[in-house]
């Protein structure tokens, strides 16, 4: 069968208080998502309603923060927390499931992340652990605002999102609210750094390692660059990267738990932007929606049948901390977080 990514339009639920129970749309909708989760994993989602604006602006931050010097853009680094620069070879994707990469190399580009901090949910105490402050590099005074209208914008899809996803699973389209009305969410973005040209490439060279994603769902702004593959069904790697206009979207493994593995929490990789020998410049930016850190993830009594949960109940906070001590970890250590086991036995069984 030919691996292809579902694009899903998601307009009809922008629409306030429409619902598969009053919108036929709304229905044909939730039945597109539901099967693109169970076959796929991945789907390319159009009518999200983040805006060209918000976008270009995304980009030209990106740009404007990358050119900086290195040594200045080390400045901004805060090693050990999931905000501010990540310069290269920092975090191998594929320790996040206990894999150490063949090639023995960490990932190779750099990266700036900002997030939901406390001061995000004014008079609720939050750890800082979860929900740390978030760095903002003063010598590109345009970041911040650019940045922040993008969050805007893409975390309300999110939510759109998620609302189309719980009507998918057959439950009320509220039914998640109470996971993420305090979320962590994570805006990761990312530059593969080579310099643009022709040039030789080693065969082992990592772009970002084989890995999933860690909490509810992930909106991912991209390049139409080579460079993405999923892993399919058939156990090979596919090339993917967004059509116009669309956010690629999949799920991360807190969904793969809540549902019991019924949805894929789906394996993924960067490869170098290599096009014809030529190095081609290649940009994204991951929206991690990733729900409440106190949240306790655990499978939907439905999808529960007679062999049982295939997971344990867990937080959020404590799954991401285990996922994120792996990257940080780089090839420092083999251990496996736990719960990767079903994964890293995946990303063993894959063609090269």
């Amino acid at each position: 069968m030919r691996f292809t990514v579902p694009t899903i339009d998601i307009t009809p639920y922008r629409t306030p208080g429409a619902t598969a129970a009053t919108s036929p749309e709304c229905a044909r909708v939730a039945a597109e998502i539901d099967r693109a989760c169970r076959e796929v994993g991945f789907l390319q989602l159009v009518g999200h309603g983040v805006s060209p604006e918000a976008i270009a602006g995304l980009a030209d931050a990106l740009d404007a923060f990358f050119d900086l010097d290195p040594r200045l853009k080390r400045g901004y680094a805060r090693p050990g927390v999931n905000r501010g620069y990540t310069p290269p070879r920092s975090e191998s994707l594929s320790n996040s499931l206990g894999v150490t990469p063949a090639n023995m190399m960490n990932d190779f580009y750099e990266a700036y992340s900002v997030g939901t901090d406390t001061a995000a949910y004014d008079g609720v105490e939050l750890p800082e652990e979860s929900y740390p402050s978030n760095t903002w590099p003063e010598a590109v005074p345009q970041f911040r605002p650019a940045i922040e209208a993008y969050l805007r914008e893409v975390t309300a899809a999110s939510r759109v999102l998620l609302r189309a996803c719980s009507e998918a699973l057959g439950l009320q389209p509220d039914h998640f609210d109470g996971l993420v009305d305090r979320s962590i969410d994570t805006l990761k973005m990312n530059n593969y750094t080579l310099p643009e040209g022709d040039i030789e490439i080693a065969g082992e060279l990592t772009g970002m390692g084989a890995h999933t994603d860690f909490g509810l769902i992930t909106l991912l702004w991209a390049d139409q660059v080579a460079g993405l593959q999923v892993l399919g069904s058939d156990g090979g790697w596919h090339d993917v990267m967004p059509a116009d206009g669309a956010l690629l979207v999949n799920l991360g493994d807190a969904t793969a738990r809540l549902t019991n593995d019924q949805w894929q929490s789906t394996l993924h990789r960067v490869n170098p932007p290599v096009i014809d020998g030529r190095v081609i410049r290649r940009r994204s930016a991951a929206f991690f929606f990733d729900g409440n850190h106190d949240a306790v993830v655990e499978p939907l009594p439905q999808t529960v049948g007679a062999d049982g949960p295939r997971y344990e109940p867990i937080t959020i906070a404590d799954h991401l901390a285990a996922k994120i001590a792996g990257l940080k970890s780089g090839l420092s250590t083999g251990e496996k977080p736990a719960g990767a086991d079903r994964e890293a036995a995946r990303l063993s069984g894959a063609s090269a």
